[in-house]
């Protein structure tokens, strides 16, 4: 019996080595360096085989990062900091924006899914953006980032609805105060949706959708990395999965 154990152990790591070379490599590495560090180790720390922590994935030579959700949050902050509104309203972006630009800027996080958030500055609490109970303009300053392509697809537990997006983005315009700014973030390029995850616009329907606002300025994350500020409208469509950020004003 310990014949063949051994055997199919044997085996197992000839599978692992030959699917998984780079990782077999990248762990060989691991406790290369785990034996050097616990041989000069200044025993200010226990070093143990049941304490490690292998991370082997992050020996890189530039910081990685998703790029829609660091230029998008970084674009929404810089029109902030120039528009200075007294309050902002925010609708289910990425919650470190908010949280962050409350440092500067008195906001309200509204979520389906309520955040629990503990900061001077930032209040929270729970919105069906289909159907908010807030009255006709009440904000001069509203965002909705990386959100509206979600709505009505039931992947956070909402309820199924083709047009969710369409009633969604008719609720951010009633409740923003004529000549109020809505800063409005989506995915953007070739037509689409990927059930259930996402939609993706073109540049032609978001203008349709926010019809009764003027776009002051549109900037692009294409689909290969960094930001276009003041974006040519015509490079949507040559994108698959691009972040378009959208800067409109209601009109008076």
């Amino acid at each position: 019996m310990g014949r063949y154990l051994k055997s199919f152990i044997v085996q197992i790591g000839k599978d692992i080595l030959i699917r998984f070379p780079k990782k077999v490599l990248l762990f060989g590495t691991f406790i290369k360096e785990f034996n050097q560090f616990k041989s000069r180790n200044d025993r200010r720390f226990s070093v143990t085989t049941s304490d490690m922590y292998p991370c082997l994935k992050d020996k890189v030579s530039t910081t990685p990062f998703d790029h829609h959700y660091i230029y998008h949050p970084a674009w929404a902050a810089r029109i902030l900091s120039k528009t200075k509104p007294k309050e902002h309203i925010d609708f289910s972006s990425i919650l470190s924006f908010s949280s962050i630009v409350s440092a500067f800027v008195p906001i309200t996080f509204y979520d389906y899914r309520p955040a629990e958030l503990n900061l001077s500055g930032w209040k929270g609490g729970a919105a069906d953006l289909c159907n908010l109970s807030i009255a006709d303009n009440s904000f001069e300053s509203v965002s909705c980032m990386h959100t509206i392509e979600h709505i009505g697809l039931g992947r956070y537990g909402d309820s199924i609805d083709p047009q969710g997006d369409i009633k969604a983005i008719n609720e951010l315009k009633r409740i923003t105060k004529p000549n109020g700014d809505i800063l409005f973030v989506t995915p953007v390029g070739k037509q689409k949706i990927e059930f259930n995850a996402h939609r993706i616009y073109s540049y032609e329907l978001v203008l349709e959708l926010f019809e009764g606002c003027t776009l002051q300025s549109f900037s692009l994350v294409p689909d290969e990395g960094g930001i276009i500020d003041n974006a040519n409208p015509g490079l949507v469509a040559q994108q698959t999965y691009a972040c378009g950020c959208f800067w409109f004003k209601k009109n008076i």
